[in-house]
Formats: structure tokens, C-alpha cells, sequence
């Protein structure tokens, strides 16, 4: 079952491009189970929306890539908590990549 998730984080729209440009050093142009990745500016910092496959993937995503990464910027996070919501895709179509769920 495909699994979704989206971060408000409370953080200038530079630590996401610092994230970002570490994870994708990391994997290359892709992670296994990555469906797509979204990340942009809002008002209150920037925002990341994820689908996933499945929700395995996405925890061995955060276990062998982002905690890692976020634990070597650990000095530059935000104080505040990122709100976090996590849901099930209901619809997803990417056909330059020709995933459809």
C-alpha cells in the first residue's frame, strides 16, 4: 500500500536546500520506493511532501538516509517541531515516470 507524508517544517528555505542537495548526494537520483518528492517554500519555512510505496520504505529512508543526515546538521535545526501528517494516496500519476497508483 502506497504511503504519503508531508512536513511543515518551521526553517529557512536554505537548511532544505542543504538537506536536500546531502540526500541527493547520498542516492543519486533515487531511493528505492520513492515515488516522488516535492519540496517548496511556504511562509513559515518550507514544506515536503513524499509518496512512498510503502510505508517500509519510507522507515528504511529515514534509518539509512535521513537520520544520518539530519544528525550531521543537527547544530543547524529548527527549534520549533516540524508538524508532520502522514496519509494514504488515494490517487497518483506521474507519466513522464509511468507510475500510476
Amino acid at each position: 500500500m502506497t504511503f504519503g507524508i508531508v512536513f511543515d517544517i518551521p526553517a529557512p528555505i536554505e537548511f532544505y536546500d542543504l538537506l536536500h542537495a546531502e540526500v541527493s548526494r547520498r542516492i543519486g537520483d533515487s531511493f528505492d520506493g520513492l515515488l516522488v518528492h516535492i519540496g517548496r517554500a511556504t511562509d513559515q519555512g518550507f514544506e515536503i511532501m513524499e509518496i512512498w510505496e510503502s510505508r517500509e520504505q519510507w522507515d528504511r529512508f529515514t534509518t539509512e538516509v535521513l537520520g544520518p543526515v539530519l544528525a550531521q546538521f543537527a547544530d543547524q535545526q529548527p527549534t520549533e517541531e516540524p508538524v508532520v501528517v502522514e496519509f494514504e494516496p488515494r490517487g497518483l500519476v506521474v507519466p513522464a515516470a509511468r507510475v500510476l497508483v
